[in-house]
């Protein structure tokens, strides 16, 4: 299996199965499904409501011998409303009891918003508003959560800490006072949201990219977002199926090594056997040079997991 090495000398599997949007009923059994197949990263974040869920497929899976904890590369986030700094190890030690392990391989910062607490008491998981249903900031600042995301190491509790949703003058300003440097920087990212300049400061910085929605519109069809119904779909794009019967693989294996081939790591789900299978097998086969740019030049800056679109406010990436 693919690996990429992170700046901390741990080793991450390239490609890894994203949790979003998985259903609780079923979400145990495609865990352990997937580690039947090969997975051995599994993404998830507390705001999806699946952790104890993932965390029954794992359990299942190591008791069965498919595979050991050691050798899987777990992956949870902390939630906005969560970036006090005394509310991180709390959150950090349920969400750990959610999935029945001791610690996480990635621990990584959600989006670069904090929220007023709310206490998982009252509801959870957690979302962008309180129980008015109002959006309100917290005044934590980003130096003061990561501050406390690194006490989380320190304790063992996440070998490796990351970021997500951050732009480039926000990772330069963290770098100034991280102590322990993120290890991933995860982002939306695909054929119509490229990123190149990102993508540039990242590995400048030694920090490991995974893209998220690697899909572009799919993901979010299902959520019936207009912006995403209104763009074509990748799958049948002509530069896409053009080159997947080249090769003989499908779209999704070819949008998936346009990702890997070009050094990032990517989080593809699917609750078909065998689509799982086929996108953990996209670093068997190269793209050409030409190929790679054919597909990178569909980019149309188009961010479809926009804070902006669906709260009206919050305007990370402005």
């Amino acid at each position: 299996m693919a690996t990429i090495k992170l700046n901390n000398g741990h080793e991450m599997p390239q490609v890894g199965f994203g949790l979003w949007k998985v259903d609780n009923a079923t979400c145990a059994d495609t865990v352990y499904n997937a580690i039947k197949v090969g997975y051995r990263l599994f993404d998830g974040a507390c705001d999806y409501g699946n952790e104890k869920e993932a965390g029954q497929g794992v359990a299942r899976a190591i008791k069965d011998g498919l595979v050991k904890r050691s050798e899987l590369f777990l992956v949870s986030k902390l939630w906005n409303s969560f970036h006090d700094a005394e509310r991180v190890l709390p959150i950090a030690k349920k969400q750990l009891a959610d999935w029945g392990i001791d610690y996480f391989d990635l621990y990584i910062i959600h989006f670069p918003v904090a929220l007023k607490y709310v206490d998982p008491a009252v509801a959870y998981p957690p979302g962008w508003t309180g129980t008015d249903g109002k959006v309100h900031l917290s005044n934590a600042t980003i130096q003061s959560t990561w501050t406390a995301m690194e006490t989380l190491v320190d304790a063992g509790l996440a070998r490796s800490i990351g970021i997500s949703n951050f732009q480039g003058s926000l990772i330069l300003d963290l770098l100034r006072y991280a102590r322990i440097r993120p290890a991933t920087l995860q982002i939306e990212h695909h054929p119509y949201l490229v990123q190149p300049t990102l993508l540039q400061l990242a590995a400048s910085e030694g920090i490991a990219v995974t893209a998220y929605s690697s899909f572009g519109p799919q993901s979010f069809i299902e959520l019936d977002w207009k912006k995403a119904h209104d763009t074509p779909v990748l799958f049948e794009h002509g530069v896409v199926t053009g080159l997947a019967a080249k090769y003989g693989k499908t779209p999704a294996q070819v949008l998936l090594r346009w990702a890997t081939q070009r050094g990032l790591a990517v989080i593809p789900k699917s609750n078909n056997a065998d689509r799982l299978k086929q996108n953990l097998e996209v670093t068997g086969f190269d793209l050409e040079k030409g190929e790679l740019e054919s597909i990178s030049a569909l980019d149309r800056h188009l961010r479809f997991n926009n804070p902006t679109d669906y709260l009206g406010t919050l305007h990370i990436f402005a």
